[in-house]
């Protein structure tokens, strides 16, 4: 896998990805997007990683939006093709059956904010800014910005957020349920892998289920409490469930293999 414009590492089971154009507040060019959908899926079916953290390079951002200079000049079939990448992207990104971590430092804005959102949990730094500023360039978010910001902090203050531009701080970001967590920068990433370390200690196969049910819940036509009540009983079939029965009633630390 060759990677320009991003760094891929794996390490004690967390692959950490870094969207590497500080020249750019690394800002998302189409090639970025598309090596990101090949990191995810590399790390996705790599059985040593637990989790990942994306993040970007250099204390300014972490992706202050999409590459404007490129797509400046673009048609509409090209638009639409490069928003469909996006999402195609984003959406293997919240689907992911690990966990996926935004660790967000500095500028999140537009397609930056979008792909923060797309990850299952964000934690920022103090320094971060978070916003969708497209209107003041007469456009719209084009990665699912209006869905899931709309999600994520309701519809009124969603609204306020696209109409106007306007950013708002990690603090503010943290108050409305778009962040879980707001730390020193220098404890961005530290922070990261200590919620991923407490994750590495669970079922991953339950995990990955609750993964898929918390989705299931902004899915139009699914049926998320029956899903629920499948995914709920598959577990008895497996290994994981049978340890981790086992390690309560025995009053020991149990030891999950995901089978």
């Amino acid at each position: 896998m060759t990677l320009n414009n991003l760094k891929f590492v794996i390490a004690d089971g967390v692959c950490t990805i870094t969207i590497n154009r500080p020249d750019k507040l690394n800002a998302l060019n189409i090639e970025t997007i598309s090596e990101l959908g090949l990191a995810i899926a590399e790390a996705e079916k790599d059985k040593k990683v637990i989790g990942i953290i994306i993040t970007g390079e250099g204390p300014k951002a972490f992706v202050a939006g999409a590459d404007i200079a490129e797509f400046s000049a673009f048609s509409l079939k090209e638009a639409k093709e490069m928003a469909k990448n996006g999402h195609r992207v984003f959406d293997s990104i919240e689907n992911c059956t690990k966990p996926v971590i935004a660790a967000v430092n500095g500028f999140a804005l537009g397609g930056g904010c979008e792909l923060a959102m797309a990850c299952h949990i964000r934690i920022a730094s103090t320094n971060a800014k978070f916003g969708q500023p497209e209107i003041s360039l007469g456009v719209i978010p084009g990665y699912g910005g209006t869905q899931r910001l709309t999600r994520l902090v309701g519809k009124a203050r969603a609204t306020e957020m696209l109409i106007t531009g306007d950013a708002i701080t990690a603090d503010e970001a943290r108050a409305l349920g778009l962040v879980n967590y707001v730390t020193e920068p220098d404890q961005l990433l530290s922070r990261a892998m200590e919620i991923l370390s407490k994750i590495a200690k669970k079922s991953p196969l339950a995990t990955s289920k609750i993964l898929s049910l918390v989705n299931v819940y902004y899915s139009k036509g699914k049926d998320g409490f029956q899903e629920e009540i499948d995914l709920f009983s598959g577990c008895f079939e497996t290994n994981d469930f049978h340890e981790g029965v086992e390690a309560f009633l025995q009053k020991r630390l149990a030891k999950f293999e995901g089978k």
